[in-house]
């Protein structure tokens, strides 16, 4: 069953086109990576997918629901775009309970164990805006998992983290498939590909081409796949 369901999106700004025509399906309980240049168009289809930019044609389903239509964001997801950005003069359990406060589903206790998994201290009273850029990653993605979506859109999680940071981040993400999620994926590191990714798409000039299955194995032959893969 697909988690996610493109049919014919383009996303234009004035004589720029940024996505052109993609149609793709994002099956559940899988990890789908997607490669591509900076400006390529990844995190456009991001932002499009989440309900944050509005696009000029086409239809997107998340579980089902027509993003834009039947809601204007999806729910039960977690998302990780761009750099995160948080209140530098709080604590990171501080932060992520103002953040908690928007949907208000989980409790403290529910913050703590995210912040925890991530591999930072819950009870640190430093603030943000001393942590190091890996701390700040970390954090990030703890915000994202700790309402236990059922999808995850993350862009480049792996950014300033160092190699143990790396390593646990890997192993987080094929625990939370383990447990059922889809995880969308962008990263220009080739082993986060490699070891992750049931699945992988490359993203050129706003058109998205599959170029590895976990059934069929690779579809075409690119530049792009040839560095990464």
């Amino acid at each position: 069953m697909a988690a996610i369901e493109i049919s014919n999106l383009s996303k234009r700004f004035k004589n720029q086109t940024v996505l052109s025509d993609v149609n793709v399906s994002f099956d559940e309980n899988a990890i789908h990576g997607i490669i591509g240049r900076n400006g390529s168009g990844k995190t456009m289809l991001f932002k499009c997918i989440l309900g944050l930019m509005p696009f000029s044609e086409g239809e997107i389903r998340v579980f089902g629901q027509i993003i834009g239509k039947d809601v204007s964001t999806p729910s039960n997801v977690g998302m990780l775009i761009e750099t995160p950005g948080f209140l530098p003069n709080y604590s990171g359990f501080a932060n992520l309970r103002f953040l908690a406060l928007i949907n208000n589903k989980i409790s403290n206790e529910d913050i703590r164990r995210a912040i925890r998994t991530i591999g930072l201290d819950p009870g640190s009273r430093k603030w943000v805006g001393k942590y190091s850029m890996g701390m700040k990653q970390r954090l990030g993605i703890a915000q994202a998992i700790m309402e236990n979506p059922d999808l995850l859109i993350l862009d480049e999680p792996m950014n300033g983290l160092d190699n143990r940071g790396v390593d646990d981040m890997r192993k987080l993400f094929l625990e939370l498939k383990g447990q059922g999620k889809t995880i969308l994926l962008a990263s220009h590191n080739r082993e986060d590909i490699e070891i992750l990714c049931d699945c992988v798409y490359e993203m050129d000039a706003g058109r998205l081409t599959a170029i590895l299955t976990k059934n069929s194995g690779p579809l075409v032959d690119t530049p792009a796949r040839r560095v990464l893969l």
